[in-house]
């Protein structure tokens, strides 16, 4: 009975790799955002934008209102992310310093929005598992610059979603993000409401995403800077 219950244990980084492959499972998707920015008086913000992606490469490009109408944000990876400003005609390379900073006013660093995946920067261990869940924590690797020194992480069972993401920086909780409303869509498991609450400013933000496509067929222009100026 032990020896079977060893042989079909999983690791914490084996969670964690099934989480990646279940977040980038497909080709390439495209999705309408509908953003709300909600701040510590509860006044709203609301933006609507459209996301593409393939593989590590991302883009948003915003729609309305229209003072924001034709920003645009390109991740290639880590060290190549780029923002578009309509009103200077002028495409700038986010510096270092700047991924850790909010992007557009959101509760979303430019970090965050860019990445895709956990197992490259990450460590993680079990800390406890039930029938349902998993529960992870998770420490960075060497040379991972995060923000933040340690991650827990809650992951369901047995499609590996996640659920529930708190991100700490010297034992303080500083943002937990919730990925909800989770829906099938064209054989992929997708979450279609997602909310990152910045905990020490008492402001959040909710995505909503809509008109969700998979494998499409992006093709590899659409994430070039070239295309970044256009709207």
């Amino acid at each position: 009975m032990i020896y079977m219950l060893l042989l079909f244990s999983i690791t914490g980084n084996e969670v964690l790799t099934k989480v990646d492959s279940v977040m980038n499972a497909p080709k390439d998707r495209e999705a309408k955002l509908i953003t709300i920015v909600i701040d510590s008086k509860g006044k709203k913000k609301e933006r609507e934008t459209m996301m593409y992606q393939k593989g590590d490469w991302k883009l948003i490009r915003f729609l309305s209102p229209a003072s924001d109408r034709g920003v645009g944000f390109l991740s290639l990876s880590e060290d190549q992310m780029y923002i578009y400003m309509p009103a200077f005609n002028r495409i700038r390379r986010i510096a270092s310093h700047v991924k850790k900073q909010s992007f557009m006013d959101t509760d979303f660093s430019y970090d965050e929005l860019g990445s895709s995946s956990y197992k490259e920067d990450w460590n993680a261990v079990i800390e406890k598992e039930d029938s349902t869940t998993f529960y992870l924590k998770l420490t960075p690797k060497p040379g991972n610059d995060s923000d933040y020194d340690m991650i827990k992480m809650i992951v369901k069972k047995p499609h590996f979603l996640i659920e529930k993401i708190e991100f700490y920086k010297k034992g303080t909780l500083k943002k937990v993000l919730t990925m909800e409303n989770y829906k099938k869509i064209n054989g992929f498991w997708t979450a279609t409401t997602i909310k990152m609450v910045n905990v020490s400013k008492n402001h959040q933000t909710i995505m909503k995403m809509e008109e969700i496509k998979f494998n499409q067929g992006l093709p590899d222009d659409i994430f070039s800077k070239r295309n970044l100026k256009r709207y």
